[in-house]
C-alpha cells in the first residue's frame, strides 16, 4: 500500500492506493488536468465514473457535500479503496458502487459526471460512458472527460451533446459537454 497526498482546490487529500489500480504512485496528470477545468458548488450532484482510488469523487464530496456524490468503478478493489479513502478524508457518507459503467447506478439528474476513461483500448467503454452519461445528466448538467486522443472523443461528444468545449492542458484533452436538451443531438439508429 502506498499513500498519495494531493493539495487541490484548497483541500489536502491523503489517498491509499494499490499497485493493481490505475496510477498507483501519484495523482494522474490527466485526472489533474480534468480537475483544473472542474467547478464544484455546494449541493451539486456529482458522479465520479471510474473512480479508481477516489481522488475525484472525494474532492467533489469535500466541495459539494458527501451526500451528493457517487464514486463508481468496475473494479471491486478500487471501490473498496475509494470507500476507505472517503472515510480517511472525512467524507464517509459518499456512495460507493461497483458498477460496469452505469449498470448498477440507478440515480439520474447529475449536475456533473467526471471520467478519465480507459482510452488506450477500444472505444466501447467511452462510447457507453458518453451515451449513458448523457441520459443521466439533468438539462444543464455537464460531462467532463480527459484523454490523450482528440478526434474520436470530439466527434462522439458532438454527435450526442450537440457540441463540446475542448481544453488542452498538460498534454491532455479535457472535453466539456453540456446537456442542453433531453434528446441526443443526432437521431439514434
Amino acid at each position: 500500500m502506498a499513500v498519495i497526498v494531493a493539495e487541490l482546490m484548497g483541500h489536502r487529500l491523503e489517498l491509499e492506493t494499490d499497485p493493481a489500480l490505475f496510477s498507483p504512485a501519484h495523482a494522474d496528470r490527466g485526472t489533474l488536468a480534468m480537475l483544473s477545468r472542474a467547478q464544484f458548488s455546494p449541493g451539486m450532484k456529482v458522479l465520479d465514473l471510474g473512480c479508481g482510488c477516489g481522488l475525484v469523487g472525494i474532492l467533489a464530496a469535500r466541495c459539494c457535500g458527501e451526500e451528493n456524490v457517487i464514486l463508481s468503478d468496475i473494479n471491486p478493489l478500487a471501490v473498496e479503496i475509494a470507500r476507505r479513502n472517503a472515510l480517511r478524508n472525512g467524507v464517509g457518507g459518499v456512495q460507493t458502487v461497483v458498477s460496469d459503467g452505469f449498470s448498477a447506478i440507478g440515480e439520474a439528474g447529475f449536475d456533473l459526471i467526471l471520467s478519465n476513461p480507459p482510452y488506450q483500448s477500444d472505444f466501447s467503454v467511452a462510447k457507453r460512458f458518453i451515451e449513458k452519461g448523457f441520459n443521466r445528466l439533468k438539462v444543464g448538467g455537464r460531462m467532463l472527460m480527459v484523454t490523450k486522443r482528440r478526434e474520436w472523443y470530439r466527434n462522439k461528444l458532438v454527435a450526442i451533446f450537440g457540441g463540446v468545449r475542448i481544453h488542452e492542458t498538460d498534454g491532455y484533452f479535457v472535453f466539456e459537454a453540456e446537456k442542453r436538451d433531453a434528446r441526443y443531438a443526432m437521431k439514434r439508429g
